[in-house]
């Protein structure tokens, strides 16, 4: 074969490694893996793609160091995920940082610094880095070496920089989904927060205000002439009336955020739920403490819709509640012996509850299969909240 056909062939076979391995890059990117998933196979792919021994991503951060947020190698890692080391002396992160453009070191003997140091005594002998830029600004840099004496081919760091887009992608739609979240828990919390104030507004206020009228009231009728019959049972149909309706607002001041939460917590809180159903409740609690507040909020929320599903809808005789926490979770279910059927997909309160719990990084699974019950499943991180 003339030298010139094997060149070609080879070249089209480079091309077709290269966009498998983008290919394989961009269904992670797409199908909106976790963000450590992609920067991993990316580090991977991009590092087998120049014929790499090693391959990093690695972060820029504001203080002037750099984070390392991926890791591969076919032997030893040379920066482990978690590394954090300041961007000082001469290599290749140094100095993409500096240009912003891409940059390849292939001989680290005389490099100064603490990254030049770890390098050498990883037996690092050439190096090639490309860097990643996310809505215009220079945000971390892919680096891939090799150990060999021969060092990485020619014009490694363009391959390199041929592919950092969709690394860049990747992180924009991570950063993207990130604020997303965060910006739904702010308006479950910033909710949460009405709803207190309007529970403290409604108990301190017009419950108040209504107990004592309800006081005068029965004074005043307790005053009366016995011959004043007639007005004495007008008052005391007002009073009754009064205390209805007295009744009622603290049904509904409870509904909209109830103090015993606030105040001691979801265990209690679970506990008043459960008194006050009107079908059996058994509860399983395995709660030490109290869990931060859009937590508890949270898990009550899903307890008190359920056991109102569970008696309005579902005609359950019992309802089964367990609440524990592990692993920096919190994991409650709660299962009722109802008709089943429940569908969110309808529109329900059970949508509502599938939002906040999401909004707080958290999981939920809903199984009603007609006839045999429903069994709400939830899972809510601790940390994210903290």
């Amino acid at each position: 074969m003339k030298p010139s056909v094997k060149r070609g062939s080879g070249e089209l076979a480079q091309f077709a490694e290269a966009q498998s391995a983008l290919q394989r890059i961009a269904v992670l990117v797409a199908c909106g893996a976790p963000e450590i998933a992609v920067f991993n196979a990316a580090a991977k792919e991009l590092g087998q793609l120049v014929g790499a021994d090693t391959a990093n991503i690695v972060r820029y951060e504001a203080d002037g160091t750099a984070t390392t947020v991926a890791a591969w190698s076919r032997s030893g890692t040379l920066f482990p995920v978690g590394t954090n080391m300041r961007l000082e002396g001469r290599n290749a992160a140094a100095l993409v940082s500096r240009s912003g453009r891409s940059a390849r070191m292939d001989n680290y003997a005389d490099a100064p610094g603490p990254i030049a140091a770890v390098v050498r005594a990883k037996g690092i002998r050439s190096s090639a880095a490309a860097p990643i830029f996310v809505d215009g600004r220079l945000w971390g840099v892919v680096i891939a070496a090799t150990t060999r004496h021969e060092l990485l081919a020619q014009h490694a760091e363009m391959r390199l920089a041929d592919y950092t887009e969709l690394i860049a992608i990747a992180i924009a739609s991570a950063q993207a989904r990130t604020d997303l979240a965060a910006s739904r828990a702010r308006v479950v919390i910033a909710v949460d927060e009405a709803r207190r104030r309007i529970e403290r507004d409604l108990h301190d206020g017009v419950q108040q205000r209504l107990v004592a009228l309800a006081l005068q009231l029965r004074e005043a009728e307790a005053s009366l002439p016995p011959e004043m019959s007639e007005v004495r049972e007008l008052l005391s149909a007002v009073t009754s009336g009064l205390t209805g309706t007295l009744d009622d607002l603290r049904q509904i001041s409870r509904g909209v955020h109830p103090a015993i939460l606030s105040q001691d917590g979801l265990r209690p809180a679970l506990r008043t739920l459960a008194r006050r159903s009107p079908i059996a409740v058994d509860l399983s609690l395995d709660l030490d403490g109290r869990l931060p507040e859009p937590i508890e909020v949270a898990a009550y929320y899903v307890v008190a819709e359920a056991l109102t599903n569970a008696t309005k809808h579902a005609h359950a005789s019992l309802v089964h509640v367990t609440a524990a926490v592990w692993a920096g979770r919190l994991h409650l279910s709660v299962r009722d012996d109802g008709v089943g059927g429940a569908d969110p997909a309808r529109g329900s309160g059970l949508t509502g509850l599938t939002d906040r719990v999401e909004a707080l990084g958290g999981t939920i699974m809903i199984s009603s299969p007609a006839g045999q019950g429903t069994h709400i499943q939830v899972e809510l991180p601790l940390e994210r909240c903290n």
